[in-house]
Protein backbone atom coordinates (compact mmCIF):
# COMPACT_ATOMS: atom_id res chain seq x y z
CA UNK A 1 0.00 0.00 0.00
CA UNK A 2 1.33 3.40 -1.02
CA UNK A 3 0.65 5.26 2.26
CA UNK A 4 1.08 2.42 4.73
CA UNK A 5 2.01 3.68 8.23
CA UNK A 6 1.67 7.34 7.19
CA UNK A 7 -0.43 9.91 9.06
CA UNK A 8 -2.17 12.53 6.94
CA UNK A 9 -3.95 15.70 8.09
CA UNK A 10 -6.63 16.82 5.63
CA UNK A 11 -8.63 20.05 5.90
CA UNK A 12 -12.00 20.42 4.23
CA UNK A 13 -12.28 16.64 4.28
CA UNK A 14 -15.93 16.10 5.06
CA UNK A 15 -17.18 16.62 1.49
CA UNK A 16 -16.10 16.87 -2.14
CA UNK A 17 -12.48 16.55 -3.19
CA UNK A 18 -11.31 16.43 0.42
CA UNK A 19 -13.58 13.52 1.24
CA UNK A 20 -12.41 11.64 -1.84
CA UNK A 21 -8.79 12.15 -0.72
CA UNK A 22 -9.67 10.88 2.76
CA UNK A 23 -11.21 7.74 1.29
CA UNK A 24 -8.28 7.12 -1.04
CA UNK A 25 -5.73 7.64 1.75
CA UNK A 26 -7.55 5.07 3.86
CA UNK A 27 -7.58 2.61 0.99
CA UNK A 28 -3.80 3.06 0.81
CA UNK A 29 -3.58 2.20 4.55
CA UNK A 30 -2.90 5.67 5.91
CA UNK A 31 -4.28 7.03 9.18
CA UNK A 32 -6.19 10.23 8.54
CA UNK A 33 -7.04 13.22 10.73
CA UNK A 34 -9.87 15.14 9.09
CA UNK A 35 -11.00 18.72 9.60
CA UNK A 36 -14.21 20.34 8.40
CA UNK A 37 -16.83 22.90 9.35
CA UNK A 38 -20.06 20.97 9.88
CA UNK A 39 -20.49 18.50 12.71
CA UNK A 40 -23.26 16.58 10.96
CA UNK A 41 -20.96 15.95 7.98
CA UNK A 42 -18.27 14.64 10.35
CA UNK A 43 -20.75 12.22 11.87
CA UNK A 44 -21.74 10.95 8.43
CA UNK A 45 -18.08 10.51 7.49
CA UNK A 46 -17.34 8.46 10.61
CA UNK A 47 -20.48 6.37 10.22
CA UNK A 48 -19.46 5.44 6.68
CA UNK A 49 -15.71 5.06 7.09
CA UNK A 50 -15.43 3.92 10.71
CA UNK A 51 -13.16 5.35 13.38
CA UNK A 52 -10.29 2.87 13.51
CA UNK A 53 -7.96 4.89 11.28
CA UNK A 54 -9.91 8.15 11.12
CA UNK A 55 -10.22 11.01 13.61
CA UNK A 56 -12.13 14.25 13.05
CA UNK A 57 -12.11 17.76 14.42
CA UNK A 58 -14.68 20.35 13.43
CA UNK A 59 -13.35 23.90 13.50
CA UNK A 60 -12.89 27.01 11.36
CA UNK A 61 -9.25 26.92 10.23
CA UNK A 62 -9.03 30.73 10.24
CA UNK A 63 -9.44 30.96 14.02
CA UNK A 64 -6.20 32.03 15.69
CA UNK A 65 -5.39 28.81 17.53
CA UNK A 66 -6.88 26.42 14.97
CA UNK A 67 -3.70 25.50 13.03
CA UNK A 68 -1.73 24.59 16.15
CA UNK A 69 -4.72 22.74 17.58
CA UNK A 70 -5.25 20.65 14.44
CA UNK A 71 -1.61 19.61 14.33
CA UNK A 72 -1.51 18.85 18.06
CA UNK A 73 -4.66 16.72 17.92
CA UNK A 74 -3.49 14.84 14.82
CA UNK A 75 -0.20 13.93 16.51
CA UNK A 76 -2.00 13.02 19.71
CA UNK A 77 -4.38 10.75 17.79
CA UNK A 78 -1.82 8.89 15.71
CA UNK A 79 1.62 9.63 17.19
CA UNK A 80 3.21 11.55 14.34
CA UNK A 81 2.49 13.55 11.16
CA UNK A 82 3.71 12.63 7.68
CA UNK A 83 1.61 14.85 5.42
CA UNK A 84 -0.71 17.83 5.31
CA UNK A 85 -3.37 18.34 2.63
CA UNK A 86 -4.64 21.92 2.58
CA UNK A 87 -7.93 21.39 0.80
CA UNK A 88 -10.39 23.60 2.72
CA UNK A 89 -11.51 26.59 0.66
CA UNK A 90 -14.40 28.89 -0.08
CA UNK A 91 -15.59 29.56 -3.63
CA UNK A 92 -17.82 32.57 -4.13
CA UNK A 93 -18.41 34.58 -7.32
CA UNK A 94 -17.24 38.18 -7.36
CA UNK A 95 -15.90 40.76 -9.79
CA UNK A 96 -14.32 44.20 -9.47
CA UNK A 97 -17.66 45.78 -8.62
CA UNK A 98 -18.75 43.23 -6.03
CA UNK A 99 -15.39 42.51 -4.35
CA UNK A 100 -15.07 44.71 -1.29
CA UNK A 101 -12.14 44.55 1.13
CA UNK A 102 -13.93 42.45 3.73
CA UNK A 103 -14.85 39.85 1.09
CA UNK A 104 -11.31 39.72 -0.28
CA UNK A 105 -9.79 39.46 3.21
CA UNK A 106 -12.07 36.55 4.10
CA UNK A 107 -11.20 34.77 0.86
CA UNK A 108 -7.49 35.18 1.54
CA UNK A 109 -7.87 34.10 5.17
CA UNK A 110 -9.44 30.78 4.25
CA UNK A 111 -7.73 29.97 0.96
CA UNK A 112 -4.21 31.31 1.54
CA UNK A 113 -3.38 32.46 5.08
CA UNK A 114 -4.82 29.47 6.94
CA UNK A 115 -2.91 26.97 4.74
CA UNK A 116 0.28 28.93 5.45
CA UNK A 117 -0.42 28.86 9.20
CA UNK A 118 -1.11 25.11 9.14
CA UNK A 119 2.13 24.42 7.28
CA UNK A 120 4.00 26.55 9.81
CA UNK A 121 2.43 24.69 12.74
CA UNK A 122 3.07 21.29 11.16
CA UNK A 123 6.65 21.92 10.06
CA UNK A 124 8.42 20.68 13.24
CA UNK A 125 6.65 17.34 12.87
CA UNK A 126 7.11 17.14 9.10
CA UNK A 127 10.82 17.73 9.58
CA UNK A 128 11.00 14.67 11.83
CA UNK A 129 9.27 12.43 9.28
CA UNK A 130 10.68 14.14 6.16
CA UNK A 131 7.06 14.53 5.23
CA UNK A 132 5.20 16.57 2.66
CA UNK A 133 2.50 19.16 2.03
CA UNK A 134 -0.08 19.10 -0.73
CA UNK A 135 -2.05 22.28 -1.40
CA UNK A 136 -5.25 22.05 -3.43
CA UNK A 137 -5.46 25.11 -5.65
CA UNK A 138 -7.33 25.82 -8.86
CA UNK A 139 -6.60 26.45 -12.52
CA UNK A 140 -8.00 29.90 -11.74
CA UNK A 141 -4.66 30.58 -10.06
CA UNK A 142 -3.28 31.54 -13.47
CA UNK A 143 -5.59 34.50 -14.03
CA UNK A 144 -9.09 33.32 -13.25
CA UNK A 145 -12.53 34.05 -14.57
CA UNK A 146 -14.01 37.57 -14.50
CA UNK A 147 -16.65 36.49 -11.98
CA UNK A 148 -14.16 34.69 -9.71
CA UNK A 149 -11.83 37.59 -8.99
CA UNK A 150 -11.24 37.22 -5.25
CA UNK A 151 -11.11 33.42 -5.44
CA UNK A 152 -8.57 33.58 -8.28
CA UNK A 153 -6.37 36.02 -6.34
CA UNK A 154 -6.34 33.69 -3.33
CA UNK A 155 -5.44 30.64 -5.41
CA UNK A 156 -2.72 32.52 -7.28
CA UNK A 157 -1.15 33.44 -3.95
CA UNK A 158 -1.41 29.82 -2.80
CA UNK A 159 0.39 28.66 -5.95
CA UNK A 160 3.29 31.03 -5.30
CA UNK A 161 3.39 29.82 -1.69
CA UNK A 162 3.61 26.21 -2.88
CA UNK A 163 6.43 26.89 -5.33
CA UNK A 164 8.38 29.01 -2.85
CA UNK A 165 8.12 26.59 0.08
CA UNK A 166 8.54 23.60 -2.21
CA UNK A 167 12.04 24.86 -2.90
CA UNK A 168 13.08 26.33 0.44
CA UNK A 169 11.63 23.72 2.80
CA UNK A 170 12.88 20.81 0.72
CA UNK A 171 16.39 22.20 0.52
CA UNK A 172 16.56 22.98 4.25
CA UNK A 173 14.48 20.22 5.87
CA UNK A 174 13.67 17.62 3.24
CA UNK A 175 9.97 18.56 3.42
CA UNK A 176 8.31 18.47 0.00
CA UNK A 177 5.54 20.95 -0.95
CA UNK A 178 3.45 20.59 -4.09
CA UNK A 179 0.09 21.77 -5.40
CA UNK A 180 -2.71 20.35 -7.52
CA UNK A 181 -4.69 22.82 -9.62
CA UNK A 182 -8.00 21.13 -10.42
CA UNK A 183 -10.18 22.08 -13.30
CA UNK A 184 -13.95 21.94 -13.01
CA UNK A 185 -14.95 19.16 -10.59
CA UNK A 186 -18.48 17.87 -10.09
CA UNK A 187 -18.83 17.90 -6.31
CA UNK A 188 -21.99 18.14 -4.22
CA UNK A 189 -21.11 21.74 -3.35
CA UNK A 190 -20.67 22.64 -7.02
CA UNK A 191 -24.10 21.24 -7.77
CA UNK A 192 -25.56 23.52 -5.11
CA UNK A 193 -23.53 26.55 -6.24
CA UNK A 194 -24.63 26.25 -9.85
CA UNK A 195 -28.27 25.72 -8.97
CA UNK A 196 -28.15 28.83 -6.77
CA UNK A 197 -26.90 30.74 -9.81
CA UNK A 198 -29.97 29.67 -11.79
CA UNK A 199 -28.67 26.61 -13.64
CA UNK A 200 -31.01 23.73 -14.48
CA UNK A 201 -30.82 20.40 -12.64
CA UNK A 202 -28.91 18.78 -15.51
CA UNK A 203 -26.60 21.71 -16.32
CA UNK A 204 -23.48 19.53 -16.08
CA UNK A 205 -24.75 17.35 -18.93
CA UNK A 206 -24.96 20.28 -21.36
CA UNK A 207 -21.51 21.84 -21.11
CA UNK A 208 -19.96 23.51 -24.18
CA UNK A 209 -16.89 21.75 -25.56
CA UNK A 210 -14.78 24.77 -24.70
CA UNK A 211 -15.24 23.92 -21.00
CA UNK A 212 -15.31 20.13 -21.22
CA UNK A 213 -13.79 18.44 -24.30
CA UNK A 214 -14.41 15.11 -22.55
CA UNK A 215 -18.15 15.90 -22.43
CA UNK A 216 -18.08 15.69 -18.65
CA UNK A 217 -16.51 17.24 -15.57
CA UNK A 218 -13.91 15.66 -13.32
CA UNK A 219 -14.94 13.34 -10.52
CA UNK A 220 -13.54 13.99 -7.02
CA UNK A 221 -12.04 10.49 -7.12
CA UNK A 222 -9.88 11.48 -10.09
CA UNK A 223 -8.39 14.34 -8.08
CA UNK A 224 -7.78 11.95 -5.18
CA UNK A 225 -5.84 9.62 -7.48
CA UNK A 226 -3.52 12.47 -8.43
CA UNK A 227 -3.12 13.45 -4.78
CA UNK A 228 -1.94 10.00 -3.77
CA UNK A 229 1.03 10.17 -6.14
CA UNK A 230 2.26 13.44 -4.60
CA UNK A 231 1.64 12.23 -1.04
CA UNK A 232 3.40 8.91 -1.52
CA UNK A 233 7.08 8.05 -1.66
CA UNK A 234 6.59 7.18 -5.34
CA UNK A 235 6.97 10.87 -6.22
CA UNK A 236 10.50 10.78 -4.82
CA UNK A 237 12.08 14.24 -4.68
CA UNK A 238 9.27 16.01 -6.56
CA UNK A 239 8.79 19.37 -4.84
CA UNK A 240 7.75 22.90 -5.72
CA UNK A 241 5.57 21.61 -8.55
CA UNK A 242 2.02 22.40 -9.64
CA UNK A 243 0.05 19.59 -11.26
CA UNK A 244 -2.72 20.82 -13.52
CA UNK A 245 -5.56 18.30 -13.46
CA UNK A 246 -7.51 19.68 -16.40
CA UNK A 247 -8.91 18.57 -19.76
CA UNK A 248 -7.03 21.14 -21.82
CA UNK A 249 -3.73 23.05 -21.63
CA UNK A 250 -3.88 26.23 -19.62
CA UNK A 251 -1.18 27.80 -21.79
CA UNK A 252 -1.13 27.49 -25.58
CA UNK A 253 -4.64 26.12 -25.82
CA UNK A 254 -6.13 25.54 -29.26
CA UNK A 255 -9.40 27.43 -29.11
CA UNK A 256 -12.41 26.10 -31.07
CA UNK A 257 -12.84 27.58 -34.54
CA UNK A 258 -16.21 29.05 -33.63
CA UNK A 259 -14.91 30.66 -30.42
Amino acid sequence: MRLKNKVVLITGGYTGIGRAIVQRCLSEEAQVFVNGLRTEKAEILLSELGSENVAVHTRDITEDSAPEELVKLAVRAFGKLDAVVNNAAIIRPSDMETTDMDFLKRMLEVNTLAPFAIIKAALPHLRETRGCVLNIGSINAWSGEPNLLAYSISKGALMTLSRNLGDSLFREYGVRVNQINPGWVLTENELVNQREQGKSEDWYQKLPDVYAPAKRLFKPEELAAAAIYLLSDESGPVSGQVLEVEQFPMLGRNMPKNW
